[in-house]
């Protein structure tokens, strides 16, 4: 039997002769040994549903590396990660927050991500720039709601996972459950790397499958779980048999994908096959994304955390075994991504970087190829939460945070020169005709690197940021306060992407978007705390959106005389409902005359430019009008009209045609997840059956039942506090944004009149 403490920098610590919590200046000296190693740095994030354990992990992850002399927990609000007086008072992760700690001789750069669904977009541009992520369910539930939505922002970057069962000490923990959740749910390929020791309450450690190795936690002996029991799993064993075979049953689905493991299974016994030909098959299968990794622990109880973070350093790559795109074609020369933005009062803007290739020094200039500006590095930070300590230089496969960047905004690509740029084009180029390639076949796509279309030079994909479903009004305190909380707003949208910031043209208020009411309810708390500005919002209400019922055609004739100048255009043009088509991307050109019609391309920007500014007001609520394509039939303009002119057009006839098509509104659908036990589930569905609820299943889960449903936003307004009410506290609710549906004739009338206060006559 061996007994292994944490193996980060306690032992480490010990033989420098330090005694005690280790200094964190011994952590980052340890830390910048293999700063430049890049087969020894994984960048990874952990995802999951909310209260699934992802802080609580992470805190554990700190602790045993070295980095945190106490475990921080969420209830108490002492954690690492979780540092914002808004984390800490709810209790839960609203912003990602980035840190680096060492683990067996590695850099580990992690970002801890939030499970709420209306801070989805942190999750977003955090999985962006990441290498790997832990997904981290809850082992009495299984695969829930946000698990699904996080699994699917994964998939779109190709991200390899694992799956770490946490909780497995709850009561209704179930392996077995979480395996079948994994393959129905996700349609993922489970592989056991662990199989638990005690079920429930009475659960200690754990088998590992691949060294056929008890690990067992004695918290009795050792409360904070850094020192546990390893020792081989004998015959006589009670489950032996099961581990054998779960362990063969490993092999068979290893060898489907690794030739030499395969050969091993065929020439030798089974149980000769050495470690580290299973170590890393393992690896392959998981960076390939043919299997997913399962293991198992109670972090929370501080068990089974340490063989986490061996088996992140084992299977899940390093930058170097990673493809990034345009990235290759910057070679040695400097290529990151800012991927989020903060704002600090002594520092200005801080932006975080993910190195792509090259190098950065402390101040030295960059080039923004989104923005096409060259600025200038102020300091260069190694992050730490929210502790930061320069660096004088940081190089490819790290996430650093530069000071100085104050034209950067997420999602745009930096690197050293504009000639830098030009010369990675002509790479990209050269790459693409060398295999057949032309550059009218790029892409372009949300989620692709693509040329940028004014530079036509290589940017790295940017973030797709989804449209807000809630609004509210907000009012300085004062007009003296209006610059102040217009800064404020500034900031705050820099740093979240997902908030929007408008201006109502008609009563002249400021209107704040974002993703639902918690959001809205942390930005509001975030003025008032952080900028000490006393705002006033007004209520909340849904962000509709309006689509045509018919097609229409019409012509306008725009002229006026500005001066002695005079500004004609002739346009007719045609508007069409398509559900396949979500925003409006460019006007449709088609047959006029016999002739195929082109005006010029100034002409033609400037009328797709008249189009969207239209579209964004419909004629019901003036609501941004999607699922619509417009044709555009004809266009004559006056020798010496203006480009905005034609724009001006274009709007007029786009509103006049809006008008004619009988424009109709949608509204956003939720979609509702709600575990309840079996007294309350009556009360549950009776009160979604007047909510317009569609209830799509109801599923048995030990002896809480989970219930499905598609629900209206415009019905769910404070339904968290409800739903405590109906079922006295002990319900649990999750929801997502779905899709937007058409209104019947009579919600929209009662929509309008909560908006407008009267039914207009159309």
């Amino acid at each position: 039997m061996m007994v292994f403490s944490s193996s980060g920098l306690a032992a480490k610590g010990a033989l420098f002769g330090l005694r005690g919590p280790v200094p964190r200046s011994f952590v980052r000296c340890y830390q910048a040994a293999d700063h430049d190693d890049m087969s020894k740095i994984r960048n990874i994030g952990i995802m999951a549903h909310i209260d699934a354990g992802k802080t609580t992990t992470t805190e554990r992850m700190l602790f045993y590396s070295g980095y945190s002399s106490h475990i921080g927990n969420v209830d108490s609000g002492d954690t690492v990660m979780d540092y914002m007086d808004q984390e800490r008072d709810r209790g839960i992760t609203i912003t990602s927050a980035a840190i680096t700690f060492p683990w067996q001789h590695h850099r580990i750069n992690l970002i801890d991500t939030p499970g709420h669904v209306d801070f989805t977009v942190e999750v977003e541009r955090s999985l962006r720039v990441l290498d790997g992520a832990v997904a981290i369910l809850d082992a009495s539930a299984g695969v829930e709601a946000q698990t699904l939505t996080l699994w699917r922002q994964a998939d779109r970057y190709r991200l390899p996972r694992m799956v770490y069962l946490n909780k497995m000490d709850k009561r209704g923990a179930d392996l077995h459950l979480c395996l079948n959740s994994l393959t129905h749910k996700l349609k993922v390929q489970p592989m056991v790397l662990q199989l638990p020791l005690g079920a429930e309450r009475g659960f200690h450690g754990v088998i590992d499958l691949v060294s056929m190795e008890r690990q067992v936690w004695d918290t009795s002996t050792c409360p904070d779980g850094a020192v546990y029991e390893q020792s081989p799993l004998p015959e006589s064993d009670p489950l032996y048999e099961t581990a054998l075979n779960e362990r063969n049953n490993l092999i068979g689905q290893l060898s489907d994908f690794d030739d030499r493991l395969a050969e091993l299974v065929l020439s030798d016994d089974i149980r000769n096959i050495p470690q580290s030909v299973l170590h890393n098959a393992i690896k392959l299968c998981t960076v390939k994304q043919h299997l997913v990794p399962v293991l198992c622990g109670a972090s929370f109880k501080n068990k089974g955390v340490q063989p986490l973070l061996d088996a992140i350093i084992r299977y899940l790559p390093s930058p170097n075994e990673v493809s990034y795109g345009f990235a290759e074609h910057y070679g040695s020369d400097l290529c990151a991504l800012a991927f989020k933005v903060i704002h600090e009062k002594q520092r200005g803007p801080l932006t975080f970087l993910r190195m792509y290739s090259g190098m950065m020094k402390s101040g030295e200039s960059v080039y923004n190829i989104n923005r096409g500006v060259t600025e200038k590095t102020s300091r260069l930070l190694q992050v730490y939460a929210n502790d930061f300590h320069d660096m004088s230089t940081a190089s490819a496969g790290n996430i650093v945070l530069v000071a100085g960047l104050k034209q950067t905004y997420t999602g745009d690509t930096i690197t050293n020169t504009q000639k830098t740029a030009n010369a990675a084009a002509r790479t990209y180029r050269a790459h693409r005709h060398k295999a057949g390639l032309t550059d009218a076949s790029n892409s372009n796509s949300e989620g692709d690197d693509h040329l940028d279309g004014d530079s036509g030079l290589p940017v790295l994909a940017g973030l797709d940021i989804p449209d807000p479903v809630f609004f509210c009004s907000i009012e300085p305190p004062t007009m003296a306060a209006q610059r102040q909380l217009d800064m404020a707003l500034d900031c705050l949208q820099k740093e979240d992407p997902s908030l929007k910031v408008e201006l109502n043209q008609e009563t002249g208020q400021t209107i704040l978007l974002g993703m639902g009411e918690l959001h809205l309810d942390v930005i509001r708390s975030r003025i008032l705390k952080e900028y000490r500005i006393e705002a006033e919002i007004g209520p909340l209400q849904v962000a509709y959106r309006e689509t045509l019922s018919v097609e229409a055609e019409v012509e306008d004739t725009l002229d006026r005389t500005v001066g002695e100048r005079r500004h004609q255009v002739f346009m007719k043009l045609s508007v069409h409902p398509d559900i396949d088509t979500q925003d409006f991307k460019h006007v449709e050109l088609v047959l006029f005359r016999d002739h195929h019609f082109q005006p010029k391309r100034p002409q033609l920007k400037a009328v797709e430019s008249g189009i969207r500014s239209s579209l964004q007001n419909g004629p019901v609520l003036n609501c941004p009008v999607i699922h619509v394509r417009v044709r555009l039939h004809s266009l004559q303009v006056r020798p010496g009209t203006s480009l905005a002119m034609v724009s001006a057009c274009a709007a007029q006839c786009v509103s006049k045609a809006l008008r004619d098509a009988d424009a109709a509104l949608l509204e956003p659908m939720m979609k509702l997840q709600i575990s309840t036990d079996e007294d309350h589930l009556h009360s549950v569905l009776s009160d979604l059956a007047q909510r317009r609820s569609h209830i799509e299943s109801i599923a048995p889960r030990d002896d809480v039942r989970v219930v499905e449903t598609m629900t209206p936003l415009a019905e769910l307004m404070g339904y968290s506090t409800d739903i405590r009410t109906i079922t006295s506290g002990t319900a649990m609710v999750s929801m997502e944004f779905s899709h937007y549906e058409l209104m019947s004739v009579q919600q929209q009338n009662k929509a309008i009149e909560k908006v407008l206060g009267f039914v207009p006559n159309r």
